[in-house]
């Protein structure tokens, strides 16, 4: 008992003392004005990471390990860590653009937050953030959140990581409900790798320590898929309920994010036992209701969603996947030499594949390696890429194992289609945008984080060749990449000019080794 008052005596001033840090670097280190708004936005923060944990420790198929805790408080801590940094370091080490004096990383998020300050100093209701069509906010929820937090937290002067507080904290949530989904699918070991996955991916660091939406829907999308395996596991409420209330809270952030998600919920579900898991009637009332939310959701935000003259959703996806591959082609061509040059070698019915692929390896780490720049976004680069780069060999090994004879009927199966389709969607939508495309990836990083600690842990207990072969392919892939870029920004003397020349390179040095490979163990074996 004396154990549990000193601790909590000590967390208490531990928030205490961090509110007024925050406020002392949001001051520009002038003093600790507003330290009660921060202080108010930390037990927020402190409630939600409670709130999350002890909600999941009713899971009576679960037991929570004390490291988990620690570590979802130290991916909270780290997240905060990093947007406190971007306050202080983009203003001297950045551009000097406006969005960067400000401490944004992301321009959406300096646009969105400038307006959530703007409405929240107004008389007009916050309701107000879901009105008309602003360019700050397609859709309203992350404007309405941010605004209602500047009115009733917030103080005299804009505090821009008032809402880096709550993103770090409900962002930590997906390490918490990835650990819990891979844990129920498999074994103690993959749901730890899955944890330290989310906790320290670059680009969940990265929107977690932003005002952007995503650090809301990469927590949603993992709790939604909690709950599809519990409700699989049991056929009772409580996991409908986590998957239905996963779906509702994204509603107001992004519709058509609730879509895709959806969609990818059920393709899990049909890949598993076939059409077994649809003869639940409570499965069937909850879909059909999510559906007529999901579509009344769209309806309300069709002028933000559907551009004029577009009056159905067939008509808008056929306008999207049109906008898509024109919006990739014109970002390509004036911003990539040799998506230019590609374009001019290959057929027109190639190209979107083309530039599928391409925005499959963004953010691409050689490019990255080479890059000139500020010194500050090289590190950020390199990082982000360094991320993709190690995590993309285990999504794609994942894929060849879910769908072998072994794994073929389990959910397995199903979640890597999903994660997959996470994948391919941004990567068709934004595949050239070193930013966009990422982001929006990112949003399922919980499911792309439990199959990769899946095949990592599998490998680990029954050792596959291939997995190795995989890796190692993609390492001489990428190497042959890191010449041609140098020739490219630096004039390094480097014969092999053409780009298909180096692909087809990078393609059979992989070949080479793993054929190479298959033969020393066939012979070792022998």
């Amino acid at each position: 008992m004396r154990r549990n008052v000193l601790f909590g005596i000590s967390g208490v001033l531990f928030l205490l003392v961090l509110s007024q840090i925050i406020s002392w670097v949001s001051s520009g280190f002038q003093g600790l004005g507003g330290w009660q708004s921060f202080l108010a936005a930390v037990l927020a923060g402190a409630a939600l990471l409670w709130g999350g944990w002890h909600t999941l420790k009713s899971d009576r198929n679960l037991s929570l390990p004390r490291w988990l805790a620690w570590l979802l408080m130290g991916a909270a801590l780290l997240r905060l860590a990093a947007g406190i940094f971007w306050v202080i370091a983009l203003p001297r080490w950045g551009y000097g653009t406006p969005v960067e004096q400000a401490g944004y990383v992301m321009s959406d998020a300096y646009a969105r937050d400038t307006a959530a300050w703007q409405l929240a100093q107004t008389d007009q209701p916050l309701w107000q953030a879901f009105a008309g069509k602003r360019s700050s906010d397609q859709y309203g929820g992350m404007l309405y959140l941010s605004a209602w937090v500047y009115r009733y937290l917030g103080g005299e002067t804009h505090q821009p990581l008032l809402i880096v507080v709550l993103t770090a904290a409900f962002s930590a949530l997906t390490v918490l409900f990835a650990w819990a989904l891979a844990r129920r699918l498999w074994s103690e070991r993959a749901a730890q790798i899955a944890a330290w996955i989310i906790a320290l991916y670059p680009e969940a660091v990265l929107l977690g320590s932003s005002q952007m939406r995503e650090a809301f829907t990469m927590t949603l999308t993992a709790v939604a898929f909690y709950g599809l395996i519990r409700y699989q596991q049991e056929r009772t409420l409580p996991g409908l309920a986590w998957l239905i209330a996963a779906l509702l809270l994204g509603l107001p952030f992004s519709p058509p994010f609730v879509i895709v998600l959806l969609g990818m919920l059920m393709l899990s579900a049909l890949a598993f036992g076939r059409w077994q898991v649809f003869r639940q009637r409570w499965l069937w009332v909850s879909l059909a209701g999510l559906a007529v939310l999901a579509g009344v959701g769209v309806w309300l935000a069709w002028g933000r969603i559907a551009p004029e003259g577009i009056t159905n959703p067939i008509q808008l996806i056929g306008w999207w996947l049109k906008h898509s591959v024109s919006w990739q082609a014109y970002f390509a061509k004036t911003s990539s030499t040799f998506i230019r040059k590609m374009f001019k070698q290959t057929p027109a019915w190639t190209h979107l594949l083309i530039l599928t692929g391409y925005g499959l390896m963004q953010p691409f780490l050689p490019a990255a390696l080479v890059e000139r720049g500020a010194f500050l976004w090289r590190g950020i680069a390199i990082w982000r890429a360094l991320g993709w780069t190690l995590l993309l060999p285990f999504l794609i090994f994942a894929l060849w194992r879910a769908w072998s004879r072994e794994h073929r009927r389990t959910l397995a199966s199903g979640l890597s289609l999903a994660a997959w389709l996470g994948i391919l969607l941004p990567a068709v939508r934004s595949g050239g945008d070193q930013w966009d495309n990422p982001r929006y990836r990112v949003a399922f990083i919980g499911l792309q984080a439990a199959l990769a600690a899946w095949v990592w842990s599998e490998n680990r207990q029954k050792p596959d060749a291939w997995l190795r072969r995989a890796i190692i392919g993609l390492i001489l892939l990428l190497a042959w990449f890191l010449p041609w870029y140098l020739y490219r920004y630096s004039g390094f003397p480097w014969p092999v000019t053409d780009i298909f020349k180096n692909v087809g390179l990078g393609i059979a040095s992989a070949i080479l080794y793993a054929l190479w490979d298959w033969v020393n163990e066939k012979r070792d074996s022998a």
